[in-house]
């Protein structure tokens, strides 16, 4: 029987391959100009320093943990309403620029903006007390106004992405090729930054804390906003959209008759679960060394654009399915043999013993890196090409909304109990280095290895149920095809017709 269902696998995704291939007809869309655009854009979304958000806020602005925790609720509850609301006008937008790339240039100056006020705090608040009620109000507001504009962004960002080529091999390509050069420029910031956390802590730099976030977030964030800009201008929408602008009934509609969208969802949902108080407040307040990710990483670093080669032989060999919950849970799986290493003999504390078990871990995660950036992010395009097979219709502004509004109401949730689990512990908000207790300083160590891979085990379960492949999958872009280049027809049919005939 297993030898049965190992074949069966592989003619399946033989089929989708082909599929692919029989439906771009070898029609390449995007050129050079457009691609390096593409990579870009993908670079731009993480080349900052927000890996150390959460110790900027807590330890440099001093925001009081017990009002984060009311920050992250009344955030995230925004964040879902207005969610909704920017989606359903998006959606119904059509413009000569297209559909997406109007907002994005109307996100970007306030964006920017936005970027370079919250890297300022520090300097507008010097000297301020945790819970200085100038500086807490500011900061609600603040977070209000962002998180507008950012879903302003994210929305009409992952519009732009899904249309930018009807070809499913050329999308796919230009993932990969995102994924695998951005990857050498992207981390630089954060890795540098975690360099020089290091020699301020030991005195080896002399300058403020301080001045060193502020100084790095201002550069990344100039930069990120004008790599962003560029790509809007640089790229363009190809994806036929109807003339007819789809309803708000008819945007909730695509969301609920559509399977593929409806397991991602309950995927992020149940996986949003998992807690996880994130490696930084462990690697800069028990081991002192904040570059430690970038340390452990350099094995990784010569692993992972390898793992971009046989992501293409994992397809022909594997389902979508197994390589998404492969490429999903093997970091989880390997977190736990860190957490064992580090509970015996408080090796948790010693850098000489951690280094090793952290590298070893990441070393193999990277293994499967290639797949984990590829197959998610086709897996998000296809269910919006679902969407429009099953409807006749695209919606990707609710789309993209009703894949990540289940897991930002479970994630306002969880940001909220993060604040309280670093209270509870006893935490010391800008203690720094060495002054924490011990028992805080092994809860941390627990509470980024142990507790989200325990935590994040229920977001395994929906993956067995995804079927978007094979026959199903080949017929849905051959008829998608067929029906996209009927309207170009007619549109030339009209456009060719008498002016007295129209």
């Amino acid at each position: 029987m297993a030898e049965s269902a190992v074949s069966v696998n592989e003619v399946t995704e033989q089929q989708e391959l082909q599929a692919g291939r029989t439906i771009s007809n070898n029609r390449r869309y995007v050129g050079s100009k457009e691609t390096a655009a593409y990579v870009a854009y993908d670079i731009a979304q993480s080349f900052n320093i927000n890996k150390y958000q959460d110790v900027f806020i807590t330890d440099i602005v001093q925001i009081g943990l017990s009002f984060q925790t009311i920050v992250t609720f009344v955030i995230g509850i925004w964040d879902i309403i207005n969610d909704v609301f920017l989606a359903a006008i998006v959606d119904r937008t059509r413009t000569k620029l297209g559909k997406f790339r109007p907002w994005l240039l109307v996100a970007a100056g306030p964006g920017f903006a936005l970027t370079i006020v919250y890297w300022l705090l520090p300097v507008l608040f010097n000297g301020t007390s945790p819970y200085h009620a100038g500086k807490l109000a500011f900061y609600m507001i603040f977070q209000l106004i962002s998180n507008l504009n950012g879903s302003l962004q994210t929305i009409s960002r992952t519009g732009m992405l899904s249309t930018i080529t009807p070809n499913i091999i050329e999308r796919t390509r230009l993932i990969t090729q995102a994924s695998l050069f951005s990857g050498f420029i992207e981390k630089a910031p954060e890795i540098l930054m975690g360099l020089l956390i290091d020699l301020v802590n030991h005195g080896a730099i002399k300058i403020p804390m301080k001045g060193l976030y502020v100084t790095a977030g201002v550069f990344t964030g100039a930069v990120s906003s004008a790599l962003g800009i560029y790509f809007v201008f640089a790229t363009k929408e190809r994806v036929l959209q109807r003339t007819e602008k789809p309803s708000i009934w008819q945007g909730f509609k695509s969301i609920f008759n559509n399977k593929p969208l409806l397991i991602l969802t309950l995927t992020e949902f149940l996986s949003a679960f998992g807690l996880n108080t994130g490696l930084n407040y462990y690697y800069i307040n028990v081991l002192g060394l904040a570059s430690m990710s970038t340390i452990v990483g350099i094995p990784g670093a010569f692993v992972s654009p390898t793992s971009y080669a046989w992501v293409t032989k994992a397809r022909e060999k594997f389902s979508t399915r197994t390589l998404w919950i492969a490429s999903s849970h093997v970091s989880d799986i390997l977190m736990l043999g860190v957490f064992a290493i580090g509970s015996i003999n408080k090796n948790y504390k010693k850098i000489a013993v951690m280094i090793p078990a952290f590298m070893i871990r990441e070393t193999l995660w990277m293994a499967f890196w290639g797949i984990k950036c590829v197959i998610p992010e086709e897996m998000r395009n296809e269910s919006i090409d679902y969407g429009e097979w099953k409807n006749g219709y695209r919606t990707e502004g609710i789309t993209g909304v009703a894949k990540g509004l289940a897991t930002k109401l479970v994630g306002t949730l969880g940001g909220t109990i993060k604040s309280a689990i670093l209270a509870s512990i006893g935490y010391k908000e800008g203690a720094g280095f060495g002054n924490q207790s011990e028992h805080t300083e092994y809860l941390l160590f627990m509470m980024c290895t142990l507790l989200p891979t325990v935590t994040g085990i229920l977001g395994l379960i929906p993956k067995f149920f995804y079927d978007l492949s094979g026959e199903k999958k080949e017929r849905m872009y051959r008829e998608l095809a067929e029906r996209r280049q009927s309207v170009i027809d007619h549109m030339k049919e009209i456009d060719e017709k008498p002016l007295e005939e129209k």
